[in-house]
């Protein structure tokens, strides 16, 4: 764990890095995994889940058997944490809607647009050593509220060759159209290209480690959108005196329990507060089932002490974490200096475990200061807008002129003439 007092803004840039596989690297290995996936389809991501997952799947398509089994491997008390969870998250979601709008012009054209939900999306889900059910309700429910057609989840297997009932029992709850037991940069591809078995999609969309991230960059080589970087996790807190160390440790290691790869920072002006964070975490990371993951990301946790809260959150613009917690007494009056974050969890009672599962707000966010340019999953991220045009006899004569000088600038004969014929037409016609 580094620490850094009062660090100049020379060495910001040090401090808000992330830790990195080398780009090269990942390309080569997104670029080796696609063309076999494009190639071969199913031969090629049976071979890749045993070379990563080791496990050996005949059908990667989730059969109505293995749904109906799930069903009764959930607990009552999962279900109803699960039920109550989605109401909040689409109750929020809903919100989002986003309406119509029109300009209507006195003199004779209008324009208007409407929103079309994306067709067919592609939802990764993470699984592994940590299987998150509860990112099946980050995805589906949004992509439902858009009116998506297809809903399609890639999660990978187990070593069993099967998927956690809780994935599949919140798959079904929330309305995703189909599961396939494939993950990692296999099944990236195989939502690009399509195989015999797995769909090819529209959009990909969900979080993932640097090498699920890098296969969504990838993919956009080939036609396909995504949603943002996602992954790995990583905090940024921020706290004063009030604030209670041990909800701050608890914070730091819920993100650092996430992956080796995960990213933990504890900012503050009051020196004394890195010890007595640093004191909690050491007591809580030896009880957790996961300390071993904890460790390994606490490897590269960074504690800075600034000079007043104003650098701070200079600092945090800077860093635009994923998940911003402010700990402070006076949180309220520093919410409009933030630019920079993913999600943003105010005051001592809002842990950021809140959002990743119940309280309405989306878990999925940019990671890697990529909050600086985009937002977290929501609605939006989920449809398209298109824009119509009616223009009438009289609202095509007002325009021509603006029409055919901006045609004759640029040069575009074809452009002014698409215009001209049709004033010139009926001006004959009249004449006729």
């Amino acid at each position: 764990m580094e620490k850094w007092i009062n660090p100049s803004l020379q060495d910001w840039g040090k401090i808000t890095a992330r830790p990195q596989i080398g780009n090269d690297d990942l390309e080569k290995l997104c670029r080796a995994i696609f063309m076999e996936v494009q190639k071969e389809g199913d031969k090629a991501l049976m071979k890749y889940t045993w070379y990563f997952d080791r496990v050996r799947i005949g059908n990667f398509k989730v059969g109505e058997e293995e749904m109906e089994e799930a069903e009764g491997r959930v607990s009552p008390a999962l279900k109803e944490a699960i039920r109550e969870a989605a109401r909040n998250i689409e109750a929020f979601h809903l919100k989002q809607l986003p309406g119509s709008c029109e300009y209507e012009s006195g003199n004779g054209f209008r324009c208007w647009q409407e929103v079309r939900g994306i067709e067919k999306v592609g939802l990764y889900v993470p699984g592994g050593s940590a299987p998150l059910f509860s990112t099946v309700l980050m995805l589906v429910i949004p992509a439902r509220i858009a009116l998506c057609r297809e809903i399609v989840i890639c999660t990978p297997p187990d070593r069993e060759g099967r998927v956690p009932p809780a994935i599949l029992w919140a798959a079904r709850y929330c309305g995703a159209t189909a599961v396939y037991k494939v993950g990692g940069v296999q099944a990236i591809a195989a939502m690009t290209f399509g195989t015999e078995t797995v769909p090819r999609v529209f959009k990909i969309v969900g979080p993932g480690n640097q090498y699920v991230t890098a296969a969504k960059r990838f993919a956009g080589n080939y036609g396909l959108a995504m949603d943002m970087p996602a992954g790995p996790s990583e905090v940024l807190i921020v706290a004063d005196r009030t604030a209670r160390p041990e909800y701050i440790a608890a914070d730091l290691l819920s993100q650092a329990e996430h992956g080796k790869d995960s990213q933990v920072v504890f900012v503050s002006w009051c020196p004394d507060m890195l010890e007595k964070v640093e004191k909690e975490v050491k007591r809580q990371i030896d009880v957790l089932p996961r300390c071993e993951i904890a460790r390994a990301a606490w490897e590269n946790a960074r504690f800075v002490v600034f000079e007043n809260p104003e650098v701070c959150i200079q600092f945090v613009n800077e860093y635009a974490p994923e998940h911003l917690i402010l700990n402070i007494e006076n949180y309220r009056d520093y919410i409009a200096a933030i630019q920079n974050a993913g999600s943003v969890f105010l005051g001592n009672y809002s842990p950021e475990s809140a959002g990743d599962y119940a309280s309405g707000t989306n878990h999925t966010l940019p990671t890697s200061a990529f909050a600086k340019a985009y937002s977290g999953i929501n609605v939006d991220t989920f449809v398209k807008k298109i824009s119509f045009q009616e223009i009438s006899e009289k609202g095509l004569r007002y325009l021509a002129p603006v029409l055919v000088t901006m045609a004759e600038q640029e040069q575009l004969e074809a452009h002014k003439n698409a215009v001209q014929i049709r004033v010139t037409n009926k001006e004959t016609e009249k004449e006729a």
